[in-house]
């Protein structure tokens, strides 16, 4: 009898500790989807590019660096965070950029926020200085881009993960650094001297993954240039970028959504049905809220997602 106690207590324990093992796998976080690091370590105003032209001022030129504390992989994959504000306003430290830039850091990225240079101009009345801003705009993230390659080791980055992500304007900057050309660029614009090709290279520069919340391309066909993963996020009812194609110069996520996937490009959409712009309820450019910056982590989860799935992810 004490014989059969003792093997039911011993299947019992196997059992438990079976179960405890499998709810603690379950529960494991996963690096680069989930919070594997509690702390954020963070560099403000290193500059990417030493020798502005003149008349153009440093500060469009920082990037403050956001990196998991007690992190001891020696190389890491970048994000390169842009962010929004119609190519007039705004900088490293707006709305969800700082956001975005601490949990992913805590995921395990490391995660450069920069400016770029802000148009003088009216970019959010005219196509021709829209076109000239985010012409710009590229131009500078792609120096940024040329920067952490050449800096790989003092910032411990993998340079086979470099991701461009934005909202906004910055989602518009790393759609068109990566699938547009000058002379796309140039034939959009009003004027054949409205972007100079000089100052703008078409060049992708290896980018691993496109982040594009509320962002848009201006043309859908230029997506057959490359196959560079994307993942949107956009609000139904955004009337300042809209979601598909009513504004002539602009295709919204979903119209890209709908052509990538016509052309077999990795790509996902999150839609917050019942939002708009910076998936506020009614925008506001100044005060986001608790509330949306609760639907800006959410974003972020989907994000990390599909990153994981895209980049990570053994298949």
């Amino acid at each position: 009898m004490l014989n059969i106690i003792k093997s039911i207590l011993s299947v019992f324990i196997a059992i438990t500790f079976s179960f405890a093992a499998v709810a603690q796998q379950k529960t494991m976080p996963i690096k680069f989807k989930d919070f594997v690091f509690k702390d954020v370590m963070l560099q403000k105003n290193i500059l990417y590019k030493q020798d502005p032209a003149p008349g153009i001022k440093q500060k469009y030129y920082r990037f403050d660096f956001y990196e998991p504390a007690a992190d001891s992989t020696p190389l890491r994959p970048l994000i390169v965070w842009m962010h929004g504000g119609g190519f007039k306003f705004g900088n490293k430290k707006s709305t969800g950029t700082p956001v975005w830039s601490k949990t992913f850091a805590r995921r395990g990225y490391v995660c450069a926020a920069i400016n770029y240079r802000l148009s003088k101009k009216h970019p959010l009345k005219n196509i021709t200085d829209l076109v000239n801003g985010c012409a710009d705009a590229i131009e500078d993230a792609q120096e940024a881009v040329a920067f952490f390659k050449q800096h790989y080791k003092q910032f411990r980055i993998d340079t086979n993960y470099i991701i461009l992500a934005g909202n906004s304007a910055g989602g518009m900057i790393a759609l068109q650094a990566v699938y547009s050309s000058p002379a796309e660029m140039i034939k959009l614009a009003s004027s054949a001297n409205a972007v100079n090709p000089a100052n703008y290279v078409y060049n992708p520069q290896h980018i691993t993954a496109i982040v594009s919340c509320w962002g848009a391309i201006f043309d859908t066909t230029w997506l057959q240039n490359t196959m560079v993963p994307i993942v949107s996020v956009h609000g139904s009812k955004d009337r300042v970028v809209p979601i598909d194609h009513k504004n002539p110069a602009l295709y919204g996520s979903l119209a890209i959504h709908r052509v990538a996937d016509s052309l077999h490009i990795p790509n996902q959409l999150k839609i917050f049905e019942g939002y708009g712009h910076e998936l506020q309820k009614h925008f506001n450019p100044i005060f986001a809220g608790g509330k949306a910056k609760k639907r800006w982590l959410e974003a972020g989860n989907f994000i990390a997602g599909f990153l994981y799935q895209q980049l990570f992810m053994v298949k």
